[in-house]
């Protein structure tokens, strides 16, 4: 995948650190900075007061969006003043719409920044990381606090379980491999077999990415009853990696909101940049 186009998504409170980290990614690959300004919508008052409330709830919203057109001519001007092309819009948005909105974004840009900045809104990032997993196709790449992203990286780890969904994150990422100098394919507790990963576990990917020219590593981990996340951020660590490469929501959203999961867990915690796709 050759990235031409990154979208990076804002609210009304977020900082502009976000903003500044999507612009000095275009600048490391010469690309192009898109800018979602985006403000969900107040719910509507229900119940016994709601027609008292009405009037309350009309004067917020009309004060929201007049927030927003402030908000979204500041990026404007931020934008315009950075050192690589940009372009910025804007939507106020229900709620139950939300990640719709993002994600119909999101197809226009080859790649969303999820940074630090936006956390501080937590409705506004559930719903970027949704829209844009479930709703768009396009892969999302996720920076801890702290840590300045490279999409030139030396060192990558792939946390690879056989899914479609590691498949398509490591076509996403495809560019990104070839160029490294090291990547490293981590399995945790893989299963020799047909049915999952072969006789050999991890060797058809290692193969499929040599013939493109990445220099590959195979590393099976045994998890020794400790959570899968746990394992990946430890082996990135020990590897010095840049980048985690992996696949989104092998399981469903509901499955892994009630009892947890790797995709949860990372999203949570990543241990360095992490690009997933679904």
């Amino acid at each position: 995948m050759t990235i031409k186009t990154i979208l990076a998504v804002t609210g009304l409170e977020a900082n502009d650190d976000d903003l500044h980290r999507a612009a000095e990614l275009c600048s490391q690959i010469d690309a192009h900075l898109s800018v979602l300004v985006l403000v969900i919508a107040a719910p509507p008052p229900v119940g016994e007061y709601a027609a008292m409330a009405s009037d309350v709830w009309a004067r917020e919203r009309k004060e929201d969006i007049e927030r927003l057109d402030a908000r979204t001519e500041a990026v404007s001007k931020l934008v315009a003043a950075l050192p690589v092309p940009g372009d910025v819009a804007s939507d106020y948005v229900e709620q139950a719409w939300a990640d719709d909105a993002i994600g119909r974004r999101a197809r226009y840009a080859d790649l969303v920044l999820a940074g630090p900045g936006l956390r501080d809104n937590p409705a506004l990032w559930d719903k970027m990381v949704e829209g844009v997993l479930f709703s768009s196709g396009t892969p999302l790449l996720l920076v801890p606090q702290g840590v300045t992203p490279n999409l030139r990286p030396e060192r990558v780890t792939v946390a690879w379980d056989a899914r479609p969904e590691a498949s398509r994150a490591v076509t996403a990422a495809l560019d990104l491999l070839v160029g490294a100098q090291d990547v490293s394919l981590a399995l945790v507790d893989p299963v020799a077999g047909n049915t999952v990963h072969g006789e050999e576990p991890g060797a058809d990917l290692a193969v499929y990415l040599s013939r493109h020219g990445a220099k590959v590593t195979v590393d099976r981990l045994p998890s020794q009853g400790r959570p899968v996340a746990d394992i990946l951020r430890r082996h990135a660590t020990d590897k010095n990696a840049e980048l985690m490469v992996m696949g989104a929501y092998g399981h469903s959203r509901l499955r892994e909101r009630l009892f947890g999961g790797v995709t949860k867990s990372i999203l949570e915690q990543p241990p360095v940049p992490v690009l997933m796709a679904r």
